[in-house]
């Protein structure tokens, strides 16, 4: 490897870092409670260097909600190309969402659970098709509407269907975040495909 592809490993590494310990503050102390300075003290590195990647706190929250809707989204086209039933599929990307969210718990906190900052408006949290939050929610749109055309679901709104289901698998991965230390649930796995199986049994003729 040579001194160029090295030192662009290196700022990809440090940038990772960087949205890592951010959204790892902005969970404990609150958006409001989080420093520049305080996230370079946090990887031990100058303010200075945390200017030459964002331009303030607002950029970085952005970016934290940016890249984890880019790797779902990506997790979830993985999954829309494979064959199979479009029932299957559905399953297996709800599936997927959760284990998504349980393996990146900060940031998924950090977009889903935390207060909204006033005067914050992260494009991932826009209604536009383009959006990488609305792409990742578009996969299940597609699912669902797959589903309801092979005769799987009851002829019901797509729309409705599909937030009600991803307001249930939100709700597992929250809990199984912030609760799973403080609360006698049955194993996990087990209790995930349960959740996927009744929200799928509601709208299954």
């Amino acid at each position: 490897m040579g001194v160029k592809e090295r030192r662009a490993r290196q700022k990809k590494f440090l940038r990772q870092e960087i949205l890592d310990a951010a959204s790892e503050l902005f969970v404990r102390e609150g958006y409001e409670n989080v420093s520049m300075r305080r996230i370079a003290e946090k990887i031990e590195y100058s303010p200075t260097t945390i200017y030459l990647y964002f331009r303030d706190k607002a950029e970085l929250l952005d970016q934290v909600c940016e890249d984890l809707f880019v790797r779902l989204s990506q997790v979830l086209a993985k999954i829309s190309a494979q064959p199979g039933e479009p029932l299957e599929r559905l399953k297996r990307g709800m599936l997927a969402y959760v284990k998504f969210g349980l393996e990146n718990p900060h940031p998924y906190r950090a977009i889903f659970m935390m207060p909204i900052p006033e005067g914050f408006d992260a494009k991932p949290h826009t209604n536009e098709d383009s959006s990488s939050g609305m792409q990742a929610f578009d996969f299940m749109r597609r699912a669902v509407c797959d589903c309801i055309a092979a005769g799987k679901f009851k002829k019901m709104d797509a729309e409705l269907i599909c937030q009600t289901m991803w307001a249930g698998i939100h709700g597992i991965t929250s809990l199984l975040i912030v609760k799973s230390e403080h609360f006698p649930f049955v194993e996990k796995d087990e209790l995930i495909h349960s959740m996927v199986d009744t929200l799928v049994a509601g709208v299954s003729k």
